[in-house]
């Protein structure tokens, strides 16, 4: 009967045959920076003299997080850390690590200390999926210094992460890597033949690679990724037995540019403050961009059509109220339509309201207003603006008759009378000679001409 347990030369024979885990890891993950010279993009906080560069090189920092959208590096400057230190590493993940496992990495650390005097690296990926509870386990240990902590997440940490944290953490914000650099890094892995695909005879068209960079959206995984699997089902030309990756090839290697975009994080609230900010600095076709940007993203329309309401309001204002309008009948037009076809109404407003002429006096001037309120300025409502009853009991507390007298503008020509409506003379609201708001100013003119008026 066979035994059921290899032998040591069945073990060196299956050794022998199979892959190692690392050559059988995808290309993104085989390509992965060992230190910090390596590291292709984020300059701006990695290179020479840089803050971070010069924390890694003398080992001095203590609690890092690192921010930025998918594929920008963040776990790659985590294991170059760890590589580039005397520490141990140990690697957590916020989506399936409980309280308990990260316990568990503490006590290991506290061990380590002890016995060897070897500090810890705790790397937690997905920092912001830990719940407040499971992040407060952290803090003492971060304080103490029982662990030194990295995090990562694609979310702002200071919406994300506990205070507490945030606080004890140096934050690194890592940018979409640009097209240049992802080429840069897809020759590399071309050229190297212990870890990339040197040893393929591969030829690429520089238009290949730069199509790929740019549909990878600054997402240095998914351009390795799309690389790969070029290389991986092309054949071999039959004369020069090499693989030819032709920009056709990269079209259908990665066919989908992936759109840098979340529901409820930065990207969609920068997007939309691009958005607005287009329209208010008449661009319609960066404003059109950038609800092009939204709605294939996946963006909810109706969110789209309450920014464009606030807009026409908000910045366009008085210099043309027909703009409130146009929102308005746009968001009821998507409403009645749906998609795709409530796309169109959308594209209607956005462009009126980019074109449209500025003014912001309205919303300017009930943030005044606003203000004095807040401050202390409330004033009591006029004697003659009061209520028939007001008016009666005022009356037999001793006021004046004359000053309880209201006069109804109908009743006069031009349906105005000069009378006060606010006990000070406190201006709030000056029109702009935008638009048709300048016929609202020669309007005001006229009737602060009455009011000043002798005769008045």
């Amino acid at each position: 009967m066979d035994s059921l347990f290899p032998d040591a030369s069945d073990l060196e024979t299956s050794e022998s045959v199979s892959a190692s885990p690392i050559a059988q890891a995808p290309l993104a993950a085989r390509m992965r920076p060992r230190n910090i010279s390596e590291v292709v993009g984020q300059k701006h906080i990695i290179g020479e003299g840089h803050l971070l560069r010069r924390a890694i090189e003398a080992d001095r920092f203590s609690s890092l997080i690192f921010y930025g959208p998918p594929g920008t590096g963040k776990t790659t400057l985590a294991t170059v850390i760890a590589n580039s230190t005397d520490c141990r590493f140990e690697m957590l993940n916020g989506v399936e690590s409980n309280v308990a496992e990260i316990r568990d990495k503490i006590s290991q650390a506290q061990k380590w200390r002890q016995l060897r005097d070897q500090t810890t690296i705790l790397f937690i990926d997905e920092i912001h999926r830990f719940n407040k509870a499971q992040q407060d386990v952290l803090l003492p240990h971060v304080e103490r210094g029982t662990v030194r902590f990295i995090g990562a997440t694609t979310h702002n940490p200071y919406f994300y992460v506990n205070s507490p944290l945030v606080s004890r953490s140096q934050i690194f914000q890592l940018e979409p890597i640009a097209s240049n650099e992802l080429v840069e890094l897809m020759q590399l892995a071309l050229a190297d033949e212990s870890r990339g695909l040197g040893n393929m005879q591969i030829t690429v068209d520089d238009q290949a690679l730069t199509h790929i960079a740019e549909k990878s959206d600054g997402d240095a995984r998914r351009a390795l990724t799309a690389l790969e699997l070029a290389a991986l089902t092309t054949p071999e030309d039959d004369e020069q037995h090499k693989i030819h990756i032709t920009l056709q090839v990269a079209e259908e290697s990665i066919q989908h540019k992936a759109i840098v975009y979340d529901a409820d994080g930065d990207q969609h609230y920068d997007t939309a403050s691009a958005f607005i900010k287009s329209i208010r600095g008449s661009d319609p076709d960066a404003a059109l961009y950038w609800l092009a940007k939204m709605l294939t993203a996946g963006e909810d329309p109706r969110f789209i059509a309450r920014r464009l309401v606030i807009s026409a309001s908000e910045d366009i204002g008085l210099a043309d109220s027909n703009a409130l309008r146009v929102a308005m009948d746009a968001q009821q037009a998507f409403e009645f339509l749906g998609m795709p076809e409530g796309r169109i109404p959308l594209a209607h407003a956005t462009v009126y309201l980019a074109t449209a002429p500025k003014s912001n006096s309205a919303y300017a001037a009930l943030g005044e207003a606003i203000e004095d309120v807040k401050e202390g300025h409330t004033l009591a409502v006029p004697a003659h603006l009061r209520t028939k009853s007001r008016k009666q009991l005022a009356a037999a507390s001793g006021t004046h008759e004359d000053a309880l007298q209201y006069h109804y503008s109908h009743d006069y020509e031009g349906n105005y009378t000069p009378q006060a409506y606010l006990p000070q003379g406190r201006c709030y609201y000056t029109p702009t000679e935008n638009g048709l708001e300048k016929r609202i100013k020669e309007r005001l003119a006229f009737w602060q001409s009455q009011f000043d008026s002798p005769e008045s």
